[in-house]
Parts: structure tokens; sequence; C-alpha cells
């Protein structure tokens, strides 16, 4: 480590401490101090983690050489270790309270230096481990590394500040990637230990509400001694057997330094003990961060390739690799931690001091840090170590505003009145611009405002690797929104062709089908069935088939939902240009008639069953005819109104003058007859009596239809597949069938009736004529009742307007065909003398 340098106007002294991981096996005090050795030594380092002690002294040299933040204030810094051991971490905690090179915990008799904050840890538990002692003594603690969700409870550690997201926040990264690209069929690695378990508590909720599901879960052991890593090996087998047999191509590795080691061990032995390749896409935690032992720097990294990583996020700071290149063993000779990294980043021995290395290779010492390996030791600033960089200036900028507030009064200056406690009020409330230009500032509970970055792992075959961000997770983002990915900058393993790669348990259920649960397995497991008739699955994969709005309807494919066709009868399709010309023909043949019938009115034919009722029954079959216009056309509010009411009356008049004609010739021969009694009732008073009271007796029926419910326009969505029906909805089908029923009273009545005096004497005889016509008009009703039920759509309007013509037509027909046939072909018939002995 280079020498540290004060600034000449910097007079007064304090520090602070940083606990390292299990990486190097030294503590460093900074300053007038010197170097000691804890006993505790490991023959391999993680050569990475020296990069976080030099971002330490990285920073604290900007500090010291700034004349802005910090006047006449020098800061100073000690480093432990904390072994990954609890027995450590309490031993070095311990130390921190004591005086220096004395363990005598709550006894200091120096106060040159004076301790403000910590550093530390990178280990969730050391961090924990630290926060019990430490927070007696409401000293500052500043964690680098990830906290997990219970271990980051303010409430257990009211003075622990982290600098790293919370692992909560990871979590939902993850279950948000995985949703992102449509996997559902995963494999769960963890540590075999209680942060293993919280993190199979905390994610397998989170990942069933998304829909995925875990093949297996690897836990790895935790590792206390070198030969365990042989036993561990040997399990390999029995955990290759459940890879093989698994069609997850997506792992999630819940990522720490010493399993990924043995996770690497397991992976690079797997071909000389016949193990097929692991070519999967491994998704990892922030714990990891691709570091390697000495041992490891000509291992191959390809089965990284492609990988994603959640890494908590970094900047480059200005300055930093300057700062790297600088570092030689000769400038820094209070440095403890350079020996040990050097000889074993550069596998070389430095003159005149233990060998650390594997090699017997000197040491020049002018070796440069851009030389070694990046699974190493890196260039760039890491998560980490952006981590610690940016603690070491939120205290001194909480220092600092100490200074301003006044809040110590001289004592910021001589550096002998700042308790540790006064930083807590400023560091929750500083807020500043570092170097690299992102924002530091604390929210409610003491996390730094930060997220997580998403790294691609690129991996060569020489062992080398880059980093390619490829998204963030920003859990200060608004809901939704909190993941960021670059998906055409992924790079995937090779054996996926930079194809996506599928994990899910079976094939997606194709658009049209639903997923169906097989009994016994995991609900990602599933069958495929097809929609039901008029139900959809536009998408794959879908839970269940839904209906289509009532304006559509479900394609053949049953993947889309079509907007139905408007339907109607209309004039210009072939029901509408059939029926309206016939309507129009029979209704110029009746008025034709009625024009015959009107020009030979002195005619004994047509004064014969009396002439007013002839002329009323044509007029209300002209009528009948243009009613079944009404039936044509865009249903309306007015012709919905008329259609039913106007045809159930007209016809009910001409019903009404059938049944008077029919009982006025009965009456007619009845009277012939010598003294009888009937004489006084033949006339025309008879036959309008029966005419208005049996039409008043329908239009009453149709007032109190349209008073209580009458119809009204409507649409039939369900009656015709692909079609919306324009119809007029009765209102009330119990008025319209009595309409329909009074009606067929009518006509039964006038077939009777008519059927009873066909015998009469043919000369006056019309009964016979109005029993033929009565037969073809209760045969057309007849047949409409059950054709009319079964019908669908305009068809139904079809088929009332064929009844209403064939009925009406056989009326015209039956009645007075016969009589314009005499009246226009044989006039000569038309004579009273003749009329009486013709039989017609």
């Amino acid at each position: 480590m280079a020498e540290q340098k004060s600034n000449k106007e910097k007079k007064e002294g304090t520090k602070f401490l940083m606990m390292a991981g299990g990486s190097v096996p030294e503590e460093l005090l900074v300053g007038d101090r010197a170097v000691s050795q804890i006993e505790h030594v490991g023959p391999q380092s993680m050569p990475k983690y020296y990069q976080h002690i030099l971002a330490l002294a990285f920073a604290v040299k900007e500090i010291n050489e700034n004349n802005i933040i910090l006047p006449n204030f020098t800061l100073g810094f000690h480093i432990l270790n904390s072994y990954y051991t609890a027995r450590m971490t309490y031993k070095a905690s311990l130390s921190l309270l004591s005086t220096q090179k004395r363990f005598i915990p709550n006894f200091k008799c120096d106060t040159e230096n004076k301790l403000v904050t910590i550093i530390g840890g990178l280990d969730t538990d050391i961090s924990a481990n630290m926060a019990t002692i430490l927070a007696i003594y409401k000293l500052p603690q500043l964690t680098y590394g990830s906290l997990s969700p219970a271990q980051g409870n303010k409430m257990l550690f009211p003075y622990l500040y982290q600098m790293a997201p919370n692992e909560a926040f990871q979590y939902m990264g993850v279950v948000h990637l995985l949703h992102h690209f449509r996997w559902t069929w995963i494999g769960l690695v963890i540590l075999d230990d209680d942060n293993g378990d919280r993190f199979l508590q905390s994610l397998i909720p989170t990942l069933s509400e998304y829909g995925i599901c875990s093949d297996f879960t690897i836990r790895f052991p935790p590792l206390t001694y070198l030969e365990e890593e042989a036993d561990l090996l040997l399990q390999q087998p029995e955990n290759y057997a459940i890879h093989n047999n698994s069609k997850a191509n997506v792992y999630i590795i819940y990522a720490q330094p010493i399993p990924m080691f043995v996770l690497r061990v397991a992976l690079c032995a797997a071909p000389f003990i016949s193990l097929p390749p692991v070519h999967k896409v491994l998704i990892t935690t922030c714990h990891w961060d691709f570091e390697s032992f000495p041992i490891q720097r000509f291992w191959d990294v390809d089965v990284f390739h492609g990988a994603v990583s959640f890494t908590v996020h970094t900047n480059q700071p200005p300055g930093f690799q300057n700062f790297l290149q600088d570092i030689n063993p000769s400038r820094a000779k209070e440095d403890g931690f350079i020996q040990n990294f050097w000889e074993q980043a550069f596998d070389c021995s430095l003159s005149n001091l233990t060998v650390h290395g594997d090699s017997n290779a000197a040491c020049s010492g002018n070796e440069k840090l851009d030389s070694i390996p990046v699974t190493l030791f890196e260039m760039n600033m890491t998560g980490h170590s952006y981590s610690i960089y940016n603690a070491v200036h939120a205290v001194a900028h909480a220092l600092h505003a100490i200074g301003v507030s006044g809040s110590s009064g001289r004592g910021l200056v001589k550096g002998k009145k700042v308790q540790p406690w006064q930083l807590h009020h400023f560091l929750k409330s500083i807020m500043f611009n570092n170097s690299a230009g992102d924002t530091i500032c604390f929210d409610d509970i003491g996390e730094l405002k930060t997220g997580f970055d998403l790294t691609n792992w690129i991996t060569f075959p020489n062992g080398s690797f880059v980093r390619v961000q490829v998204g963030k997770l920003d859990p200060w983002a608004p809901a939704g929104k909190e993941l960021t990915l670059y998906d055409d900058l992924i790079v995937w393993h090779r054996t996926f062709k930079q194809i996506l790669p599928r994990s899910v348990c079976n094939d997606h259920c194709p658009p049209g089908y639903s997923k169906k649960k097989k009994e016994g397995e995991k609900f990602c497991c599933y069958d495929c069935d097809p929609c039901p008739k008029g139900m959809i699955a536009e998408q794959k994969d879908m839970d269940a088939c839904v209906q289509c709005p009532g304006d559509q309807y479900a394609n053949s494919h049953q993947n889309q939902c079509i907007p139905k066709e408007i339907s109607f009868l209309s004039y210009k399709e072939l029901l509408g240009i059939v029926s309206a010309p016939l309507a129009i023909s029979f209704f110029l043949i009746t008025a034709l008639v009625l024009g015959i019938f009107i020009k030979h009115r002195d005619t004994p034919i047509v004064k014969a069953n009396n002439r007013s009722l002839t002329y009323v029954l044509l007029v209300s079959l002209l009528l009948c005819f243009l009613c079944s216009l009404l039936f044509i056309g865009r249903p309306r509010k007015v012709t919905c109104l008329l259609r039913q009411v106007a045809f159930g009356i007209v016809f009910s008049v001409a019903l009404s003058s059938v049944l008077a004609k029919t009982i006025t010739v009965i009456l007619v021969f009845e009277a012939t007859q010598p003294g009888s009694v009937i004489r006084k009732w033949v006339g025309k008073r008879m036959a309008s009596v029966i005419v208005l009271s049996c039409s008043l007796i329908q239009a009453s029926i149709c007032s109190l239809w349209l008073i209580t419910s009458p119809p009204f326009p409507d649409r039939d969505m369900h009656s015709v597949t692909g079609e919306i029906v324009l119809e007029c909805n009765e209102g009330s089908a119990t008025f319209f069938y009595c309409v329909l029923g009074y009606m067929s009273f009518l006509a039964a009545v006038s077939l009777a009736v008519a059927f009873l005096a066909r015998k009469l004497p043919d000369s006056f005889n019309e009964a016979k004529f109005i029993t033929f016509s009565m037969l073809v008009f209760c045969s057309v009703w007849l047949s409409f009742v059950p054709t009319y039920l079964s019908a669908k759509g305009k068809s139904i309007v079809a088929v009332e307007i064929f009844s209403i013509l064939a009925s009406s037509g056989g009326l015209l027909g039956c009645i007075f065909s016969p009589k314009c046939y005499i009246i226009i072909m044989r006039p000569e018939m038309n004579k009273r003398e003749q009329l009486r002995k013709t039989k017609y």
C-alpha cells in the first residue's frame, strides 16, 4: 500500500476500523503504529479481496488531501481479519475496546487516536456478530456486504448502516428476472446453513406467487476443514444425477465465496470422474463476485460463460486505477497485507521474506496489478470496494457536518471530544455526490439508497472474463419498474447458440389450449386441454380459457376473439329482396281486387254476403301485406312498437270479417225458412257487431301489452355464432302468445262455422271458399309456431313474414279468386238469374 501522506494543514487525527472477510491474514494500522500479526494465518487467501483494502486507503487518501472536507483533520484506519468465524470476529471487536497491544476489553488509556466508526463486514453473519458487541457502545457500523432481512432488522441493530442493498430486494429481483424470461422450472443451489434456509424461506413463496417452481435443491454443507472438500466431491455423482434428470436450464445459486469455491472444484473435476459438463444459465446472488484462490488461476471458467449475477452497484471513481498502478511493495512498508497478496497474485516470492506463493521465482517488486488474471484481481472497482469507498466518504461528510454545525464546540478541531454516538444524527441526514457522480444518502432505517447491477459474465478460453452490465435493480423505483433489463446485451452460454434458453417442466400450451394440472406433480408441470367451444386462450400457458365478450366470438382455432357482424333482415339481402317485392305485389293485387269490387259494386256477386264486409276484409288484407314490410330493415323503436301490434289487430279485423261473412251466410239461409225468428238478425248491424267486438278484444290485449311491457330494439349476442342479431324484443312473451292465441281462436271458430255451412245451396254459399281459406290459414300458423321457436337470428323474422304473406295470400286467393273470375272472365254469369242456378 502506498504510504499515506497527510496534508500539512491537517493536524488532529481520528481513525476507523475496517473488518475484512477471510481473505487477508494480517491487521493493519496506518499512521505511526506498528504493524502486528494475528496468529491465525492461512496459507491461501483470495487476492481479489485486497482491492477492498486499497479502496479504503484510496478513499482516506482522497479525504486527507482534500482541503474542503475536514480541514485541519486527518483520518487514519486500522484493519482486522474476521476469518469467517464468530470467535475471531468477537475477539477482533473486543480488541477495539482495549488499549492497543493489550487485550483488556473496555479499558483504553491512550487517547491519541480516536475510534469513531467501523466498516464491516462482508459476510452477513460477521456483520451481525460485530453489531452485537459494538451496539453496546453506540459505535456506528457501516457494513459493505448485503444483509439478510432478519439481520438487517433495525430493532436488533439500531447503529448499523448498510452500504449495500438489503438481500430481500435481491430475492424479488431474481423472481422478476425469471418472470421476465418465462423461466418456470429451475434448480436451487444453496449453502446448508441458516443463511441458506432463510434464502429458501424468503424465495420459495415469492416464486409460487409468480408461477415458478423449483425442480430440486442442492445443499452444500459449510466447510470448516480442507479435508471436507474431498468428502464433498465424493457426493457430486449424486448431485449430478439430479442435474441430469432435470429439465431445468436455469440454476439459482445462493452464492458465497466458500460454496462457490467448492462448486468450481466440482465442476472442474467433473470431466476427470466421467461426469457430464454443466451447461446451464447460472444466476448468482451478490455475495459472489468471481473471487478465486491463487490455485484457481488456470482453472477453466467456461461453465460461467453467460452467467447472470446480481452485483452491488458500482461506479469508477476518478484516479482509482492510477492509484492501483502506483502500488509497489517497496513503497508500502507499513502495509502488512501486501506481501501475502503480492506473492499469491504473482506466484513469486519477495526476497528475505517467507514464501507464500507456490513458485520459487523471485518477485521483482515492479510487477503491475493489471497483469494479474482478472479472476484474481480486477483493476475496475468492484461493488463491495465501491461500498467501502462510499462508507469512508459518508463518515467524512458526517464528521465535517459536526464541525460545520458547531455541535461539539472546538472538540472536532482538537480531535478529543468527538464521540461515536454523535455521528448517528449526521449519518442519517447526509446527502452528497461522490466523485463518481452517484448520490449518497440513507433512508429512514439506515440503508443506502442504491440498488444492484445486473452483470453478465462473458468468459474466454484463456481463463479471463469481462463484466457486461445488462440491467439494474432499483428498489426505490415505482412498483413494477424496479428491474430494468437490456435483453439484447445478454450473452448466453455457448450451448444455447445465443437463443433464449427455455427452462420449463414441459412444453408450453399453445394458444387455444389451457393448462390442466398433473396429479401428484408441482403446478408448473401440466397437460394441455383444448378450450371448450366458444372460449379462447390468446396466450401460451393460460391457466383457464376465457369467454369472448358479448360482441365477439371465438375463431376456429380458439385463440382469438373476432368482432361479430351486425345482422338483421335488410332490403339488400336475398330474403329482403324476395320478401319486400312479394309483399308489395300482394298489396297491389289486393288493391286491384278491391278496385274491381268497387267498380262492380252493384253486381249480384259483389252484393252477395254483405258488400261492406267484403270491403273491410280487402282493406284489412291490404294492411296485412303492408305489415310485413315493418319486419324488414334495421329494427327501430317505432317499428318494434308497431310491427306485432299492427299485425295482431289487422289480422284480427280480417279474421273477424271472415267470421262475420260466414255467420251471415248461415243466418241468410236460416232466415229464409218459414217462421224463422232469425230474420231480424240478418243485416249490416249483425256483421258490424261481430267485426267490432272481435277486433276490440285484440286491440285491448295489444294496448295492455304496450302499456305494461312494450317491445323494444334489442341485440341478440348468442343465438347465432359470429353475429349480433338486431331484433325487436317482444318485451313480454306472454302478451305475444296471447295475440297469436287469440288469432288462432278466431281462425278456429271461423273454420268450424264455415265447415258447418259448407253444405248450403251452392248458389249463395260462400262458406265453402271460406273453409278452404281457413284451412290454409290454420295450416300456415300451425307450422309457424314450431318453426318460429326453432329458428335463430333473422330467420325468425323471415318465418313471420312468410307466415303473414302466406296466410293473407290464402285468404285472398281462396275467397276472392272465384268471384274475380266471374266478374272479369264470365260477366254473363254475374246476373241474378244466372247466379241462383250456377255453381261456382
